[in-house]
């Protein structure tokens, strides 16, 4: 089998030739650029490349394609023209980490200050007459959103002033990510994941507009949340009016890509904390579930792709209704939270759904574990999802750029011998 087969084989619920392998192809199942950058150096020897970044925000490194076939990696990601900041991507310029020197390179409009002490400002669409929209300080190695919520005057809210970010793909747009997936499918055999843009209902990622100038309704984390009690019809208005938009969106994406695409990132909003759900499996059904069914209805009605749903923490209660709602893959597959036991997901879901991540714990394991326990670990996780087919292996979200350059290569290791391959 090649990658693209392999792929596809694991999303039919079958047992591919060997284990289906992602790093980077999206937002949540990435590398910081930091221990990217390590990682190429040691696996290419070119100590003169510059990595990448394709996901601004949380400052991840792309997984150029000379590094992915180094390490037999199985999935090509697509991300939309515009990042996190509403920058456009495809020139870049250098940037170098405050917090340790790393030099990658940044979209060239990312226009940022640095304080006295060392923190990075960044400004939306690279416009410093706005206010920053995020800040990395100097001992972080990504971004948080600036909190930028203007004082609320309940008789003023307008829904619509939460929608300024949703609107029909441009033609540019469309044509990005034409030219994009073509390419890799003409040209390559790796499988192929988009990331599809502004279908996520209430990403607190998104909330607070670190791409917009001057976000007006909702946008504080804090009010975000209440406002999801409080003004329960303000929400679902501006979900209704996103959800609109996304599936006129969809039309457009599918007629230009066609079946090309063999995943699709729709969503990241979190529902799970460490130890239960944020919310009820009613609360789910009444707010979310609804809109996110549209979607994925839409998509099986006019493709073949399947859907992939990041959602963080402990949600198995919630499982049941996001099959129901259409969703094909589930990641990042939180087994270091509650009631996620690893056996018991694969049990009770494995039919339904595909497994994309679970392989190691990024929150202790992966960062602070001997590579000896990294090893065990990743194995052991293999073991359990990849019985009978159905899975991806990559980490739980994103390898953060503090991983030991050892551990991650204790995490290749175990997954090259899972794969009966050497790589490294």
């Amino acid at each position: 089998m090649n990658s693209r087969e392999r792929l596809q084989t694991v999303l039919e619920h079958k047992q591919p030739d060997r284990l289906c392998v992602d790093i980077g192809a999206g937002g949540q199942t990435g590398i910081g650029v930091c221990v990217l950058d390590k990682l190429r150096k040691t696996v290419t020897g070119d100590k003169d490349y510059t990595c990448k970044i394709c996901e601004t925000f949380q400052m991840l490194g792309e997984v150029d394609d000379e590094l992915k076939r180094k390490l037999q990696l199985d999935v090509a990601g697509i991300y939309p023209l515009y990042d996190m900041f509403g920058l456009e991507t495809g020139r870049y310029k250098k940037f170098k980490m405050p917090v340790d020197g790393t030099e990658c390179l940044v979209p060239e409009d990312f226009n940022y200050t640095v304080s006295e002490s060392g923190d990075v400002y960044v400004y939306p669409q690279g416009d410093k007459s706005a206010q920053p929209s995020a800040i990395m300080p100097s001992t972080s190695y990504f971004f948080d959103s600036i909190d930028r919520q203007k004082p609320v005057e309940e008789d003023k809210l307008n829904y619509l002033d939460n929608c300024e970010e949703f609107g029909v793909l441009s033609e540019k747009e469309l044509n990005h990510f034409k030219e994009k997936v073509s390419w890799y499918y003409n040209n390559t055999e790796f499988g192929i994941y988009v990331t599809l843009p502004a279908m996520a209902f209430g990403d607190i990622a998104l909330v607070p507009g670190p791409f917009l100038k001057d976000p007006k309704g909702i946008r504080g984390v804090e009010e975000w949340y209440i406002s999801t009690a409080i003004r329960k019809d303000y929400i679902m208005k501006v979900f209704e009016k996103q959800c609109e938009v996304a599936l006129e969106n969809i039309e457009l994406l599918a007629d230009s890509l066609g079946d090309m695409p063999q995943v699709v990132f729709v969503t990241g909003t979190d529902f799970g904390a460490q130890r239960g759900p944020l919310i009820s499996p009613e609360t789910y059904r009444e707010m979310y579930k609804p809109f996110q069914k549209a979607i994925n209805d839409k998509i099986h009605k006019l493709t073949n792709w399947k859907v992939f749903m990041h959602c963080c923490g402990s949600i198995a209660p919630l499982i049941p209704d996001m099959i129901d709602a259409g969703f094909d893959v589930l990641n990042p597959v939180q087994c270091s939270a509650e009631n996620m036991d690893p056996q018991m997901l694969k049990d009770e879901f494995g039919d339904d759904l595909v497994f994309w991540g679970g392989g190691v714990d990024t929150q202790k394991t992966l960062p602070f574990g001997t590579p000896e326990e990294v090893y065990k670990e990743v194995r052991e996780r293999i073991d359990i999802f990849n019985e009978g087919g159905g899975y991806v292996f990559n980490s739980i979200h994103n390898i953060q750029s503090n991983v030991p350059l050892e551990n991650l290569l204790s995490m290749i290791n175990a997954v090259d011998d899972a794969r009966g391959v050497k790589t490294i």
